[in-house]
C-alpha cells in the first residue's frame, strides 16, 4: 500500500482570517498540498506575507483586505475568489474573536459585534461559497469552532453561544449538502497559541513579540491540559487539510477537538504528584 498523501491539486481555497494563527497555518497547510489559495484579513500586512509565502510555493494566491463584521464584504470577498481561479472548492471560516467580559457587562452593541465576527461572517461565506461547491461538483467546508461551543464559558457567553451555534449548523449542514457532495466539519479548539492570544493584534505577525510564559504559567497549562502545554496553530492548520482533502471523503457532520485532551479531562486537573483528582482535592 502506497504511503496516503493530502493531495489538493487543482483545488482552490478560502480562508477568513487567514492572515494569523490558525487561519495563516490552514492557508500555508492547504497551499503546501497544492491547493491555490485567496486569503481574507483585516490586517494588510498580514494578507500580503500569506500571499508571498503561498506563491513561493509555486501555487496561485489572492489576498483580500477587509472586516469580515460586514457581511456584504465577505460575499463580495468569496465572490472575488471564486473569480480570480474559476472555481471554489473549500472554504475555511476561521475568523472570529472575544475579549472577557461577564454578560452582565455587556450592551447591545457588543452582542452584536461577536455575532457578527463569530457567527454571521460564517453564514454570509458559507451561503455565498455553496453555489460554486456544488458548480464544482462538491466540496469541502471546515468551521473553525471552539471548545467554549461545548461548554460553559463565563465571560464568554456570547462568543461560547456563537460556537455552539456553529457546531449546530456544522451538523445541519452537513447532513443539507450531502446531495451535492460537500462535506461539512468543524475543528475546536482550546488555547492555542496564536497572535491574538499573545497580544499580536496589528501590523505582521511578530513572534519574537509575544510574552515568554512564566514558570507558574507552564504549570498552570500542565496541570489543566493532560496534553501539558498550549496547543500550536499547525496542528490545527494540517487537520484543516486533512479535512479538505481525498483522505477525510467519508467523513461529515463531525466536531473535533484540537485541544490536547482538554474536553476529555472534563474538569480534572494535574496534582502535584502527578495524579488527576477533581478540585477541591488538588493540593498546592
Amino acid at each position: 500500500m502506497e504511503k496516503p498523501d493530502i493531495d489538493l491539486t487543482g483545488k482552490t481555497a478560502l480562508i477568513t482570517g487567514g492572515g494569523g494563527g490558525i487561519g495563516r497555518s490552514a492557508a500555508l497547510a492547504l497551499a503546501a498540498s497544492g491547493a491555490d489559495v485567496a486569503v481574507i484579513d483585516v490586517i494588510p500586512e498580514r494578507c500580503d506575507e500569506v500571499v508571498e509565502q503561498i506563491t513561493a510555493m509555486g501555487r496561485r494566491a489572492l489576498g483580500i483586505t477587509g472586516n469580515v463584521m460586514d457581511a456584504d464584504f465577505v460575499r463580495d470577498a468569496v465572490e472575488q475568489a471564486a473569480a480570480h481561479f474559476g472555481r471554489l472548492d473549500v472554504l475555511v471560516n476561521n475568523a472570529g474573536g472575544v475579549t472577557w467580559r461577564a454578560f452582565t457587562d455587556l450592551a447591545e452593541k457588543n452582542w452584536r459585534r461577536h455575532i457578527d465576527l463569530n457567527l454571521i461572517s460564517n453564514l454570509a461565506a458559507t451561503s455565498s461559497a455553496i453555489p460554486h461547491m456544488i458548480a464544482a461538483g462538491g466540496g469541502a467546508i471546515i468551521n473553525v469552532t471552539s471548545i467554549e461551543g461545548a461548554r460553559a464559558a463565563p465571560g464568554y457567553a456570547v462568543y461560547a453561544a456563537c460556537k455552539a451555534g456553529i457546531n449546530n449548523l456544522t451538523r445541519t449542514l452537513a447532513v443539507e449538502l450531502s446531495e451535492h457532495g460537500i462535506r461539512v466539519n468543524a475543528i475546536a479548539p482550546d488555547f492555542t497559541l496564536t497572535p491574538g492570544t499573545q497580544g499580536n493584534f496589528t501590523g505582521p505577525v511578530d513572534e519574537s513579540s509575544w510574552p515568554k510564559r512564566t514558570p507558574e504559567q507552564q504549570d498552570v497549562l500542565r496541570r489543566r491540559i493532560p496534553a501539558g502545554r498550549a496547543g500550536i496553530d499547525s496542528e490545527c492548520g494540517n487537520l484543516i487539510a486533512f479535512l479538505a482533502s481525498p483522505l477525510a471523503s467519508y467523513i461529515t457532520g463531525t466536531i473535533i477537538p484540537v485541544d490536547g485532551g482538554t474536553w476529555a479531562s472534563g474538569g480534572w486537573i494535574r496534582s502535584d504528584s502527578g495524579k488527576w483528582v477533581l478540585p477541591p482535592e488538588m493540593p498546592r
